[in-house]
């Protein structure tokens, strides 16, 4: 019997970096659709839903860290996970139509 060479790898396969971009809309643009602002101030609720569903994630995670987390690191938008805690804990509210008017802008664009 021969004995096989071991297998030498010199270079890493590319994996999947999303491009940086940055957020489509501020934090406090609410004004820049009214729809969200008001679905989020008067029924959080089924912006987390909408929220995880567009996500493709469980109902219960709409308005967490980690769907922020998770949505900053899929679009390549900077910042950290201690930021994103410091927004959820600090405006939720905000946070989240942050996040549904992006997903709607990114959708517009064809880029979600």
């Amino acid at each position: 019997m021969q004995a096989q060479a071991p297998v030498v790898i010199v270079t890493q396969p590319a994996c999947n970096v999303p491009q940086a971009s940055n957020w489509q809309t501020g934090l406090c643009d609410c004004f820049s659709d009214c729809g969200v602002c008001i679905c989020g101030s008067f029924c959080f609720p089924c912006l987390c839903c909408q929220v995880a569903a567009d996500m493709n994630e469980c109902c219960l995670c709409g308005a967490s860290v980690a769907m922020r987390t998770l949505f900053r690191s899929r679009y390549g938008i900077p910042g950290s996970i201690c930021g994103d805690s410091l927004i959820v804990y600090c405006c939720p509210t905000c946070s989240l139509c942050q996040i549904k008017r992006d997903i709607n802008r990114r959708r517009a664009m064809n880029a979600f």
